[in-house]
């Protein structure tokens, strides 16, 4: 028996109203019932919205009390009901403008080792080109970069582009497409890797700065930095980054395998963690597509073909909205959870 109503109101709006604004997110899609902690903390305010019905059907009660709650039951039965119905449906622009933002930036924490990482082996290969050219010699994957100084690369594209405008031409698609299975195929490695309890991601992040690293400075030190910006931002701005977030991924699955803050056991660990890697890796993949249709059909193109202030913009644009992407898609979502 509820002995001082008004007491109990003040108490209890708050969750009520909490439970009014998940109700309004599950209905906006705007709140996913998918996620486990979310689907825990919307399941407990309903049950306590229930429970506060059934002590005040007792009470002296004030109508629109009463009527509010009951309502608020009822929308709340009917929107987690078909919520648990339709949450298979798949929507792919919801979830890629709205779960994968989100997501990355749940889980930022790896985003940002994986920055740091090649960020190090970046400066680590600079410095080594920097201090000793030959270098490159055993640092490059690339035959280009060794059989040929910058200059020289720069003068023969410059040159076949001059005579072969389109000396790609009957071949962009198939190109277009090593590239994407190539990039996609590292990625997954890159995650894949975080079975190694993050050793193997560790790895091959470094290393990839370190390539990074020690080309861009033989560019510059060549004095080819325009022609390095034109060559690398058109899709090197959204490859590298997909490339970072793949590494996330592979910490996401190194923490879950080393159980960092938690007591629960490995499976239920790896279980939790699913719905963010396959989040995580489908958005590589659609950013990893778009790149190589970008480096097909723009970045094998120089001057004066394609000049390379327009190159050199576009890449500039595609990072600007990418971080606003990151940083700014599915805030509805974030807030939700917030208020939660």
């Amino acid at each position: 028996m509820i002995i001082d109503l008004a007491r109990f109101v003040e108490k209890e709006r708050p969750h009520w109203q909490a439970l009014e604004k998940a109700l309004t997110g599950i209905d906006d899609q705007t709140l996913d019932l998918g996620d486990l902690k979310q689907s825990r903390q919307v399941l407990s305010l309903f049950q306590r919205a229930c429970s506060d019905l059934g002590r005040i059907g007792g009470a002296n009660a004030e109508p629109e009390l009463r009527s509010y709650l009951e309502s608020l039951v009822a929308r709340g039965y009917a929107e987690i009901h078909s919520s648990q119905v339709d949450r298979h449906h798949f929507q792919p622009m919801h979830w890629l403008l709205r779960t994968f933002p989100a997501t990355v930036r749940r889980q930022i924490w790896g985003l940002w080792l994986s920055i740091a990482l090649t960020l190090v082996g970046a400066l680590v290969g600079g410095l080594l080109v920097s201090i000793q050219p030959d270098a490159m010699e055993s640092l490059s994957p690339f035959s280009h970069t060794v059989e040929m100084t910058p200059s020289q690369r720069v003068a023969m594209e410059e040159d076949t582009d001059a005579r072969h405008w389109d000396h790609l031409e009957g071949a962009k698609s198939q190109f277009s497409a090593h590239l994407m299975a190539n990039n996609i195929g590292v990625s997954i490695n890159t995650m894949a890797l975080g079975l190694t309890w993050g050793i193997g991601t560790v790895i091959l992040l470094f290393y990839n700065g370190v390539i990074l690293g020690a080309v861009a400075v033989d560019y510059i030190l060549d004095g080819q930095l325009v022609f390095l910006l034109g060559w690398l931002l058109p899709h090197g701005t959204i490859e590298i980054p997909a490339i970072l977030l793949a590494g996330q991924a592979g910490f996401v699955i190194a923490r879950a395998m080393i159980g960092w803050g938690t007591r629960e056991g490995l499976r239920t660990r790896m279980r939790l963690v699913v719905p963010d890697l396959a989040t995580l890796i489908g958005g590589v993949a659609v950013m990893l597509v778009w790149a190589g249709i970008v480096e097909a059909f723009m970045s094998q193109y120089h001057a004066p073909v394609l000049p390379y202030w327009i190159k050199i913009a576009f890449g500039t644009s595609e990072l600007v909205v990418l971080i606003a992407f990151l940083t700014l898609g599915g805030r509805n979502s974030d807030n939700e959870r917030a208020a939660l």
